[in-house]
């Protein structure tokens, strides 16, 4: 497939990430991953990216079906959830040798089942340490996270946000690591195809930390374009790769949806740039002054152009939304249902109908 102007990379982009809804099960597989973000405004990013893939989805229910879904919580080039098979390619990440605490906590995880941070305190106190964002974290929480990151130990569920660990099985890998990292790459570019060159690059950086023993990793997506693996065009002077997903380049649909700030499908702000024409910003961390669209805007898609932004507000049992757009708002009547109706999603997602 090849690309004659930015108009069809955007409906390629759109087509190619929000497909047809299914069980929160397929949708997850399909995806390979979902990221994640703590902040609730209106509802959690994994939430919100996943009500737009999953047939009749509401708020939390990734949280409540977590423990009969085949997935686990770990990086790939951002923390969320990925499918069990694409998670054993991250691992092993490292074979370092067990502290005295680590084999306990190791220990009490087999003979509990689970282990909730706080069933440490009669083991290692309250003592804390400084983590790697300048902070202070307790030793017992950066052992638990540590353990999880070396694939030691799993998230099994939450309990009120909080993560609760457990046993895991020792991956044995059979993969070579050039093909894991081929797979992981590809995983990404799936995720986020169309991309530019240069973002899918950025994108595999990550790498270094998800999946740090595979060598590789500055050259591999030249390597797969070479292959046939990625394919490889420029539309206005930018590089962009693609995995083969899609056939044919029928016109996205007439539909509003409100997306997350972290959805694959705005995920990479140059492409967001590129294809839509404006600038678009995360502004959760912007003090207030300084804030154009919004603590919390979400894109607002309509067919395959994303002309403005959504925030939206529930509260003390109060549903708000507030709309602003880029040029001006549609004036076709096709517009004004459309957008009705996703706000009608938008409620039955966060139990307000």
């Amino acid at each position: 497939m090849t690309f004659a102007n930015v108009r069809q990379l955007r409906t390629y982009a759109v087509n190619n990430s929000l497909f047809r809804p299914r069980t929160l099960k397929a949708a997850i597989k399909h995806l390979g991953f979902v990221q994640a973000d703590p902040i609730r405004s209106p509802a959690r990013a994994q939430d919100l990216i996943l009500r737009h893939r999953v047939k009749d989805y509401r708020a939390g229910d990734l949280e409540r079906q977590y423990s009969k879904l085949d997935v686990e919580e770990d990086l790939l080039y951002a923390y969320g959830f990925l499918s069990r098979e694409n998670w054993r390619l991250l691992h092993p990440r490292q074979n370092a040798r067990l502290s005295k605490s680590e084999k306990l906590v190791l220990h009490l995880a087999s003979e509990q089942g689970e282990i909730h941070p706080r069933d440490l305190r009669p083991h290692l106190g309250d003592e804390r340490a400084l983590n790697a964002w300048g902070g202070y974290s307790k030793v017992s929480t950066r052992i638990l996270e540590d353990l999880h990151y070396r694939g030691l130990l799993r998230i099994v569920r939450r309990e009120d946000g909080i993560k609760l660990y457990g046993p895991v099985e020792k991956v044995e890998q059979a993969l070579d690591p050039t093909v894991r990292l081929k797979k992981l790459v590809l995983l990404i570019a799936s995720i986020l195809s169309p991309l530019p060159e240069s973002s899918l690059r950025s994108a595999v950086n990550h790498l270094a930390h998800a999946a740090p023993t595979l060598p590789g990793r500055l050259t591999i997506v030249k390597q797969l374009i070479q292959e046939g693996a990625l394919e490889q065009g420029k539309i206005d002077g930018v590089n962009y790769v693609w995995t083969e997903a899609l056939k044919t380049l029928d016109e996205a649909p007439p539909v509003v949806r409100i997306v997350a700030p972290f959805d694959p499908l705005v995920w990479d702000r140059k492409r967001f740039e590129h294809l839509w024409n404006w600038v678009y910003r995360f502004e959760a961390y912007t003090p207030p002054p300084k804030r154009r669209l919004g603590y919390y805007a979400m894109p607002l898609l309509w067919k395959d152009d994303v002309i403005g932004w959504a925030n939206v507000s529930a509260k003390s049992g109060i549903f708000d939304i507030e709309t602003g757009y880029v040029i001006g708002k549609p004036k076709e009547r096709a517009f004004r249902v459309s957008l009705d109706d996703e706000v009608s999603r938008m409620k039955f997602f966060l139990g307000y109908s």
